[in-house]
């Protein structure tokens, strides 16, 4: 009987099968390496857009804080304009009540009285002189209190003086200014 060694041929065929097995093992584990080095850069690549995407909103936010603060400058700066101009329409409304009152008053003044004070606080007024007669002091208190300007004329003071040798009546009066007038003063 002739025997034939049939190991060769299946340590041969073992061999290729291992050698196949090896070669497909290699082959699936540098795809699945490729797959996950794409997988890899594709990330990174998503990642440093990302970062770009961050850089560039936080550029834009600071630009925005930057003219957020200006825009807050400028309601500050549009708030003291205003308040500025309230002011000068205050003080053009004020500048034509007194200086009314003043003409009135010169206008209301009888010959051989003269006025040496004249004030001012809020509605009261006061005002000081010298006169002749005590007529011509009553004369100005009933002109001053028909006038437009002035009501609540008060004599406070009424006393005999003398000045340069001349016998005269000093006078203080009080008055309320009329509410009808301009006035200012309200806030």
């Amino acid at each position: 009987m002739i025997k034939i060694n049939l190991l060769p041929v299946r340590a041969a065929k073992k061999k290729e099968t291992a050698m196949q097995q090896i070669a497909l093992a290699s082959f699936v584990f540098v795809v699945i390496a490729v797959i996950i080095a794409s997988l890899y850069f594709v990330k990174r690549v998503q990642l440093a857009a990302a970062q770009e995407d961050i850089i560039s909103a936080n550029q834009k936010i600071s630009e925005l804080k930057k003219k957020i603060g200006k825009l807050e400058e400028l309601k500050t700066l549009k708030d003291q304009v205003k308040k500025k101009l309230d002011v000068l329409s205050q003080l053009r409304t004020n500048k034509t009540g007194p200086a009314q009152r003043l003409e009135s008053l010169s206008d209301l003044t009888p010959d051989k009285l003269w006025l040496t004070n004249y004030s001012e606080s809020g509605q009261d007024v006061k005002i000081s002189g010298v006169a002749f007669t005590d007529e011509l002091i009553a004369d100005f208190m009933k002109a001053l209190e028909a006038s437009n300007n002035f009501m609540s004329v008060e004599l406070v003071v009424s006393e005999q003086t003398e000045m340069a040798g001349i016998k005269l009546k000093k006078f203080d009066l009080t008055m309320k200014l009329e509410s009808t007038a301009p006035s200012g003063l309200k806030k």
